[in-house]
């Protein structure tokens, strides 16, 4: 056979170099962007913080944002309870940016609607739901465990204003977040408040908004404006407050005098809180003179803080009320203590002497002068309604003298039973007086003459009355027939006419005789003369008989 093998077709040559598929890169492509993510998801994440609540209330893991100036700086991962059931423990994790939020003065708190004395707060989350508030602070040392505050802060960092120190007694209504009012107008809010290290007061930390700040003056009072006011003296009922809120959640008000040209206060500085406008607004009080009143009578109504008034001029307060024993008597008398601030005289005291030496002996050689010239302490009362009293110091005029004693410690004033007392020690013995009267002898005569009067009176009106009734008909009676005869068309009347005209004629008859007889005495013998006239008194007579 032929040999044709060489016209057969040649097997292909294998390449032992194989190409990768095109399909592959799909995969490879997803695998690098799957790792460049998660690398940059591993770069970009932050740290991871605890966050300690008593209360996980509105808080959801994988939902609840944490916000940094209303940008989400980070999330809720995990919610869990603490090993002893007391409080909860929130996992927050932070993004890389938010690193520097992880500071420990930051501040967390749970940002959800609430509804309460303040006010309303977080109504926004009505609809986007709760998240966690950060406020970071002033410190540069990390940390990843915080405790969460149950409130949201009142002050948050960067906010335009200053904080001052306000010391006050007690809190009274003060609260977080209580008013503060700058001429009844909304400046600020107390922070927070803290005990005092001896325990005897609290101090407050009380932010003040700009601008209002910069009437914070070193010279500015602070004032309890808490409440309602209601004052009742002589020109009538007074009532005072701020604003609804501050009689809900208390208050603070704060002025400066009129006169007064100080520095605006720096952040921190301290000031004090008094009770009332009245107490702060009043000028300074300076140094105090102790002195001790003893007093016999009750002294129901005065309290400690009583005013002392010299010359209607409140100079003190009443600082003290202790019992005594006097021994000799069997008595516990009263001693008061009360404090008395020369300056407030005002511009009196310097018209007062101010020799050299030692004030409180200075204090007790003027004193002496004082008492010698009659001064004398007297409790009187200030409010009829309330019962209240206060101390007056003021001269008594003929008081009689009393050894004062100069260098006694503490120094006493000689005081004297108020007027109350006196009126009442005065109805007390005239009413011992009115208790020794026989008023039961004097009661019993008494009755038997209101008996016999009775009597009397009954007679008179059963008997005389009705005698003296008839015997005035009788009177009138006669009176009538009295004016009937004496009507001028009554016989008796023209009758005594008639002889009245007689009468006049003898007198003028016997005028004419004693006429005659005066000129011619002879006529008795020889009768009237022929010659003579008839006198002009007869003539007249004549006329008259005509």
């Amino acid at each position: 056979m032929p040999d044709n093998t060489h016209d057969l077709p040649h097997p292909p040559k294998v390449d032992r170099h194989r190409r990768i598929s095109l399909v592959w890169l799909v995969p490879l492509v997803a695998a690098l962007v799957g790792l460049s993510m998660l690398m940059r998801a591993w770069l970009s994440v932050g740290p991871q913080i605890t966050l300690t609540f008593q209360t996980a209330t509105g808080l959801e893991a994988g939902k609840t944002p944490v916000k940094y100036k209303d940008v989400t700086v980070g999330s809720v991962s995990s919610i869990t309870l603490s090993d002893d059931r007391s409080h909860v423990l929130v996992t927050a994790s932070l993004v890389e940016s938010a690193e520097s939020l992880a500071r420990e003065d930051t501040r967390f708190w749970v940002v959800r609607p609430r509804i309460g004395a303040r006010g309303i707060s977080g109504v926004d989350t009505l609809f986007s739901g709760a998240y966690i508030g950060v406020d970071t602070g002033v410190s540069t040392k990390p940390a990843n465990s915080f405790t969460g505050l149950e409130s949201p802060p009142t002050v948050i960092s960067g906010m335009p204003g200053k904080i001052f120190i306000v010391r006050t007694a007690d809190l009274n209504s003060l609260d977080i977040d209580s008013p503060v009012y700058y001429r009844h107008i909304k400046a600020g809010r107390v922070v927070s408040y803290q005990m005092d290290s001896d325990g005897k007061g609290v101090s407050l930390q009380v932010f003040i908004d700009e601008p209002y700040d910069r009437f914070v003056t070193t010279d500015t009072r602070f004032w309890n404006a808490s409440g309602v006011d209601f004052s009742l003296g002589a020109e009538g009922l007074k009532v005072k407050t701020q604003s609804m809120a501050a009689i809900v959640a208390g208050g603070i008000a704060f002025a400066s005098p009129d006169d007064s040209h100080a520095e605006p206060a720096t952040a921190q500085s301290p000031f004090t809180l008094a009770q009332d406008q009245q107490t702060a607004m009043a000028q300074p009080d300076g140094p105090a003179h102790y002195i001790q009143l003893r007093f016999d009578q009750s002294l129901r109504g005065l309290t400690v803080g009583a005013p002392v008034e010299f010359s209607s001029v409140t100079v003190g307060r009443v600082v003290s009320m202790e019992l005594d024993y006097d021994a000799s008597r069997q008595r516990f008398p009263t001693m008061v203590g009360i404090e008395i601030y020369q300056q407030r005289l005002g511009p009196v005291q310097d018209k007062l002497p101010h020799p050299d030496g030692d004030r409180e002996q200075q204090a007790a050689t003027f004193l002496r002068g004082m008492v010698e010239q009659g001064l004398r302490a007297q409790v009187r009362s200030s409010n009829l309604l309330t019962g209240q009293l206060y101390v007056a110091l003021d001269y008594v005029p003929n008081a009689a003298k009393v050894t004062f004693d100069a260098r006694a410690r503490p120094l006493s004033i000689p005081t004297i039973p108020s007027s109350f007392d006196h009126l009442q020690e005065q109805l007390a013995s005239i009413i011992g007086k009115v208790d020794k009267l026989p008023l039961d002898s004097i009661a019993r005569h008494l009755d038997a003459n209101l008996i016999g009067l009775d009597k009397t009176l009954s007679q008179i009106n059963e008997q005389v009355l009705p005698q003296s009734t008839q015997t005035l008909q009788q009177a009138h009676q006669t009176l009538a027939t009295l004016q009937n005869l004496m009507e001028a068309d009554a016989p008796i009347p023209q009758a005594l006419g008639q002889a009245m005209q007689e009468v006049k004629r003898a007198a003028v008859t016997f005028r004419v005789l004693t006429d005659l007889l005066s000129r011619h005495p002879e006529s008795l013998l020889r009768g009237r003369p022929d010659d003579q006239p008839a006198p002009r008194a007869l003539q007249v007579s004549q006329e008259l008989t005509q």
